[in-house]
């Protein structure tokens, strides 16, 4: 691609680059006027449809768009470039087709584009947006991989991904031979595989020199990632319009009450929008849920009705974007209230958003490694994710910031950025997935902020009581299979343990359920008691475990007996199940068995329910788990109800109680 190809963002209409099969460069004038004149997607060969053009309107107004031109050319010449945005600028949408285009140009001689994301969530919603954006069809020319679901193929030209998926991935192809253009996104949420992925990719880039790197974040790393990768081209996004910020200093004493007077203040006024709130915890957003539920049922039906949607940030669920054709349908006017907390900030995709509400708190799960368990703790927020909470009324004229604590605690207790999550988690997974990297010349990692000493010998030291190293120190052969599965490296010994207890089909159902999301759904207000009912049908008296089990086989059994998709969403309604939740641990299981087949493990017939079966379930359990320390969750809930953090035991949902034998 010559730097003349690359046609000026003010222009009215955009350079179009042709593939093998439209580019007619070697034929007569006629047919280079024929090929314009039909405006053919050069992606896919076919006419662009009537909507790419409406679309096209809207993404020439993002404050990215004015830097395409400076973009493109940076990207003809550096290996690197650095794209400093404010939240919906449109940087995670437009800088990918872009990157695109200019893979098309060179006619996809070193690779396609992916772009990864920290949350699943938004992998999927921008997926789908930029294929109607390209006016192409999901899966093919667009496509995106989340952990346990691909929709993509081997002639997809742009892939969104997690970033812990593009990790993986690392795995089988180190030097990522696949792709022309890498593009890591949303790096300021400081994720531990974005950070990995920062370190080896430098590694990377000097071994393909053909390979480009596009960073986009946030504008307060700047400084960070200009030291990190040397001088590199920058392209700076500004903000649209200011925000106006109110400071309510008395509010964080009583920022519960706080929070609901101001709901239904705004709700009184005349001003309308959407209402976004920031609280610290999920707990707390199911205490908001209700209480402004309860309150609302009571209001004046003149002011229109208050909708209140709940946003589970580590949950499975879609973006905050209302449907504008329900808008237009519904005759009363709807006030939404979205209930979220961190790190929910990039989930947020909606302009009808005119009001924030921030408590400045956030419940942080901080990794203590000399007695290998998690802790919550409450604390302030950082000044960079205040400032993003801002940017989410980037786009309107006349939005509000509310803040529940003072400026004096914003520029004193708040630290400038957010800590990395390599320094507050446990890092056995990355060790191993580190480890297993260095078996193709890649186990050096320049990290941008080193993890601590003490985690990093604490998860060497778990590795090699899973017997994961050898007496070198290096990754044995076990330690090679447990890194085939994705999951904690505790749960695949467990998995690799029940092939000698011969409990394979069971211990693939138990790691399925704890690693999909949460299988109880929330009972409505009144509906308590009903929904304990339900649920100590499928008790076992073994333990949670063998209750998931048991959970799922009845899962299993009904959707293999009913006759439609909508007796098994009733039969998980009727027991207050979250449908969704048990369809992911169907496919997660999936996966893992193929797994467990492709690299060839012995496996067994189900036998569950059988006193033999449940000793070598609990066995290949306390293979991977033989390092939790034991607790009773009553107890520590009674010793803890009163403290400032709680504790919570690092074997994912469940006590390791249950694993005693």
């Amino acid at each position: 691609m010559e730097e003349e190809e690359v046609e000026c963002p003010n222009s009215s209409s955009e350079k179009r680059y042709f593939p093998d099969s439209l580019d007619s460069s070697e034929g007569d004038e006629a047919g280079t006027v024929a090929c314009e004149d039909l405006e053919l997607n050069p992606f896919d060969g076919l006419p662009y449809s009537s909507r790419y053009y409406k679309l096209l309107k809207e993404r020439e107004d993002l404050p990215i768009w004015k830097e395409k031109y400076s973009f493109m050319e940076n990207l003809l010449q550096s290996q690197i470039v650095i794209v400093s945005g404010d939240a919906k600028c449109g940087k995670s949408s437009q800088v990918p087709q872009w990157c695109a285009e200019y893979c098309l140009s060179i006619r996809y001689q070193h690779g396609g584009v992916v772009c990864t994301q920290v949350h699943k969530q938004t992998v999927v919603q921008l997926a789908l947006r930029v294929a109607d954006e390209m006016d192409v069809n999901i899966g093919h020319e667009v496509g995106y991989m989340i952990p346990f679901e691909n929709c993509c193929t081997s002639e997809t030209i742009l892939r969104y991904c997690t970033d812990d998926m593009l990790q993986r991935e690392m795995m089988s192809s180190p030097f990522l031979g696949s792709y022309g253009v890498i593009i890591l996104d949303d790096i300021h949420e400081r994720s531990i595989a974005t950070d990995v992925l920062l370190g080896l990719l430098k590694d990377v880039l000097l071994a393909r020199p053909e390979l480009k790197l596009i960073i986009n974040s946030s504008p307060h790393l700047i400084s960070k990632l200009s030291s990190y990768y040397g001088n590199v081209p920058l392209i700076e996004v500004k903000n649209k319009h200011p925000v106006e910020v109110v400071y309510l200093s008395g509010a964080q004493k009583e920022s519960f009450e706080s929070i609901l007077r101001l709901i239904f203040e705004i709700h009184h006024s005349t001003e309308k929008g959407d209402i976004v709130v920031f609280l610290a915890c999920e707990q707390d957003i199911e205490k908001a849920y209700e209480s402004i539920c309860q309150e609302g049922s009571n209001l004046n039906p003149d002011l229109g009705e208050l909708v209140v949607v709940p946003l589970y940030p580590k949950e499975k669920c879609a973006l905050f974007k209302p449907n504008d054709e329900t808008e237009k349908r519904c005759q009363v006017y709807q006030r939404r209230v979205v209930l979220t907390a961190s790190p929910g900030e990039s989930l947020i995709g909606s302009n009808t958003v005119k009001f924030v509400i921030d408590v400045g708190v956030e419940r942080r799960k901080v990794y203590n490694p000399r007695i290998r368990a998690n802790s919550l703790v409450m604390q302030p927020i950082s000044q960079s994710q205040a400032e993003i909470r801002k940017q989410i009324l980037g786009s309107s004229s006349s939005g509000k910031l509310f803040c529940l604590y003072s400026e004096e605690f914003a520029s004193e207790d708040m630290r400038p950025l957010k800590p990395a999550e390599m320094q507050e988690a446990n890092l056995t997974s990355m060790v191993l997935f580190m480890k297993r990297i260095d078996i193709a010349g890649l186990g050096h990692c320049d990290f941008m902020n080193r993890p601590a000493p003490e985690s990093l010998m604490q998860a060497l030291e778990d590795l090699d009581y899973l017997a994961a190293l050898d007496n070198d120190g290096n990754l044995s052969e076990f330690g090679i299979i447990m890194s085939e599965f994705p999951l904690d490296p505790q749960l695949s010994k467990s998995i690799l343990a029940s092939c000698e207890f011969d409990c394979v089909d069971e211990m693939l159902t138990i790691a399925a359920m704890v690693t999909a999301p949460n299988c109880f759904s929330h009972p409505p207000r009144g509906a308590e008691e009903a929904a304990s009912s339900c649920w100590k049908t499928f008790l076992h008296p073994e333990g949670d475990h063998f209750t998931l089990t048991n959970i799922y086989k009845a899962y299993q059994d009904m959707a293999l007996n009913s006759s439609s998709e909508h007796c098994v969403e009733k039969w998980c309604h009727d027991h207050f199940l979250n449908c969704s939740a048990l369809r992911m641990a169907d496919v997660i299981r999936a996966e893992l068995l193929e797994i467990i087949k492709r690299i060839e493990l012995p496996y067994t017939e189900p036998a569950f329910g059988s006193k033999e079966n449940t000793v070598n379930i609990r066995k290949a359990l306390l293979s991977g788990y033989f390092m939790q320390k034991t607790f009773s969750i009553t107890e520590e809930l009674l010793q803890h109800s009163s403290a400032e953090h709680s504790y919570s035991p690092s074997s994912h949902l469940f006590a390791p109680m249950y694993l005693v034998m």
